[in-house]
């Protein structure tokens, strides 16, 4: 392949990634505007929950790239006929694990839930509609999962196809079941929660209808992985979902930092990290992308194309994601206007706001060849560099230069752009010596 049609190839593979990942956003910010008209203590209520849910179904993320790894590796051995069944098995074990798991938070979430807030009018709001969500978990899980098959065989264009039935699903209901409309109850936030569990399970059968169109002839629901098979399974997906769990712990420790420097400078953190949280999206789905490709290649015996699709990838990723930082460097006031009023709050977000947009490009670097390794199966080392980057490195520098030392917020953006710079730094060095190629997946 020439240089310009390898380019297309990850473009193509990455594009309907990214496109998934927008539209998981603009469905949050579409919830979130429905609930706001609750009220401050419904979205205090369905922020916190929402926070919670996702440490819930942390583990069972990891599935999704466990099975990515596993498929991409069956198609680029020319095992096609097979490629399915890591999914088949992922499916069985996501199904065994989480319905106790649910039905075990589902009781403990009265006692759990003011342990975060104990605001009782938030409590009032958050415990059911977590309750709700909680319904869905298995459906998250194996959702992720059929997105890492998909991606896997290089389909992601079904992938972004079931995402949008889901937010059609997902918006209806909430606008019938928040309001009352139609002759449903008016359940208030609580329906929120009913209607993001309600559509996971729409987006499973959605899935399961389309391999069953698609996947069939990849032994889909027809066949199981040995018990080899499920033991690689398990050792690809662990690692990631504790790597998951903690990294969104590792933000509510970061939160606690902020709060130590001030309300208005945890106000200017919050939306500077919801911008973050967008901005690095085409990263991971590139990233993504760059995981099948790789998985394919090793596949194939072809370690040395593997190498160069993770460089193909990081260069494109790194283009794209550095060209989206330039309006944070130039004009970051108009970016946090849309979101801070408060003059003093605005002046406080610009700095960090800046320095995340000069620095991006090292963000794009770091997930890519993150995800990249976690397509050759070396999930254990991405979770043992992300963690330590974050929990050993970042956590007690921010606290030193921040609320101790008074450095603010630019102190503890300076030390995060130096967090991601040595995570990606060292997940380049690791890619570069390419012992990630001998791992059996």
């Amino acid at each position: 392949m020439t240089r310009f049609e390898r380019y297309r190839s990850v473009l193509s593979l990455g594009l309907p990634i990214v496109g998934g990942m927008i539209s998981q956003n603009v469905l949050n910010l579409v919830d979130t505007a429905m609930v706001g008209s609750l009220g401050d203590a419904a979205l205090a209520g369905v922020g916190t929950g929402s926070f919670l849910n996702f440490m819930a179904i942390a583990f069972v993320m990891g599935f999704s790239s466990g099975v990515q790894a596993m498929v991409s590796r069956r198609v680029g051995e020319g095992r096609a006929a097979e490629a399915a069944i890591p999914l088949n098995g992922a499916l069985l074990l996501i199904l065994g694990l989480t319905i106790p798991w649910a039905v075990l938070l589902y009781n403990l979430v009265p006692t759990l839930f003011p342990l975060v807030n104990d605001s009782a009018s938030v409590v009032d709001v958050g415990v059911p509609y977590l309750q709700a969500r909680l319904w869905g978990i298995a459906a998250v899980g194996m959702n992720f999962s059929f997105r890492g098959y998909w991606n896997g065989v290089r389909r992601p264009g079904l992938y972004l196809k079931t995402l949008l039935v889901m937010h059609a699903v997902n918006i209806g209901l909430n606008y019938v079941l928040i309001f009352g409309h139609f002759g449903a109850p008016e359940l208030g936030a609580t329906g929120a929660g009913v209607a993001s569990a309600v559509s996971v399970w729409v987006g499973t059968a959605t899935y399961l209808f389309l391999g069953s169109r698609h996947a069939r002839a990849n032994s889909f629901l027809a066949g199981l992985p040995d018990r080899a098979s499920v033991k690689t399974m398990l050792r690809l997906a662990v690692p990631t979902g504790v790597q998951q769990l903690l990294f969104s712990g590792g933000y509510t420790a970061l939160f606690w930092i902020l709060g130590q420097v001030g309300t208005a400078a945890t106000a200017a953190a919050n939306v500077v990290i919801n911008v973050m949280l967008v901005a690095i999206l085409p990263g991971i789905a590139f990233g993504i992308a760059g995981a099948t490709l790789v998985g394919q290649a090793i596949g194939a015996k072809d370690a040395a194309d593997a190498k160069r699709w993770g460089w193909d990838v990081t260069l494109v990723a790194g283009t794209t994601i550095g060209l989206l930082g330039l309006p944070m460097v130039l004009a970051p006031e108009p970016i946090l206007g849309l979101f801070i009023h408060e003059l003093d709050t605005l002046a406080l977000a610009r700095a960090p706001l800046m320095i995340f947009g000069a620095t991006i490009a090292f963000d794009a670097v770091g997930l890519v060849l993150m995800n990249t390794l976690l397509g050759a199966g070396a999930s254990r080392t991405t979770a043992v560099v992300s963690i330590g980057c974050q929990w050993l490195l970042f956590l007690p520098a921010a606290y030193v230069v921040g609320p101790v030392l008074g450095y603010g917020l630019v102190g503890i953006w300076i030390a995060q752009a130096i967090y991601r710079a040595v995570q990606a730094g060292i997940f380049a060095v690791l890619w570069q010596r390419g012992r990630w190629a001998a791992i059996q997946v």
